[in-house]
């Protein structure tokens, strides 16, 4: 590793097209950034195998939904696992990194999540509801998500028992999402409108909302990396987790004022800096 500048292969679709996002955009600004700081070069998420050796980090950001090259990215992290890679964010992460499987592990350890049951004979697990929402346990990016009439969802099981996920469809008043770099809280960023996903505006967390952020952070103890914890502000006032995504989080810098903008990156940079060059080890 050069003791002066780490290198860093850093991961991107760059033309990946995401429904109201330009994850391209994103890519190119924190870039941009970096490159006053690191020795960079980008890579396809279908190329970060080949090309991972002789890096001190390889940094997964805007890759897109690993569905579309799962053969790829399961060579990828057997060879960054058998090399011992520093691979950012670590991928000893236990949500969105490893599939949906998370919302079934909190759900039955009570934490405050949208109620989620993968079989349809659990259905009476979960609250009534007039409609349920059903989507892939590996989804992602609301890839193959379904909103199913309650008496519908006969028959749901997937091609394998457990393939689909099964919520009740919950009438929230926005959804918000909360984005920290390794440990520390960076901002918060909410949709007023809940038919607008994507028309996010700057939000001021209170201490209740970070008090339930971290709850997520702590159980997932990545310790290195960037999470973002998205919840929905449920009739009953509280919030409830919709995703806990600690793969390739979507940022939406470009709705943040320049000075949380110019934060942030200088949180990543700081972070980055310490993850290239410590000691190879435990994430």
């Amino acid at each position: 590793m050069s003791a002066a500048r780490p290198r860093l292969l850093y991961v991107t679709d760059l033309a990946y097209q995401a429904g109201g996002r330009r994850y391209c955009d994103e890519d190119i600004h924190l870039t941009s950034r970096l490159r006053s700081h690191f020795d960079l070069a980008l890579c396809h998420p279908r190329d970060a195998a080949a090309l991972m050796d002789g890096f001190d980090a390889v940094v997964v950001r805007n890759s897109g939904p690993v569905l579309g090259y799962r053969r790829e990215h399961d060579a990828f992290r057997a060879r960054a696992l058998a090399t011992k890679a520093r691979v950012y964010n670590p991928l000893t992460g236990k949500a969105d990194m490893a599939g949906k499987q998370y919302l079934l592990d909190l759900t039955a350890a009570g934490f405050p999540v949208i109620p989620t049951v993968d079989r349809a004979e659990d259905l009476h697990l979960l609250p009534s509801a007039a409609r349920y929402v059903v989507k892939p346990k590996l989804g992602a990016d609301s890839l193959g998500l379904r909103v199913v009439p309650a008496g519908r969802l006969d028959g749901l099981d997937g091609p394998t028992t457990g393939d689909l996920l099964i919520q009740p469809r919950v009438d929230f008043a926005y959804e918000v999402s909360f984005y920290f770099v390794d440990d520390d809280f960076q901002y918060a960023l909410y949709a007023p409108d809940p038919r607008h996903r994507w028309e996010l505006r700057p939000y001021a967390a209170t201490a209740a909302d970070l008090e339930f952020a971290r709850r997520f952070i702590d159980w997932n103890g990545l310790g290195h990396g960037i999470q973002r914890v998205d919840a929905c502000r449920a009739p009953d006032g509280g919030l409830l987790l919709v995703e806990l995504e600690d793969l390739n989080p979507y940022l939406s810098l470009d709705a943040l004022p320049e000075e949380a903008r110019d934060a942030f990156v200088a949180a990543f940079t700081a972070s980055l800096s310490r993850f290239a060059r410590r000691t190879p080890g435990p994430a």
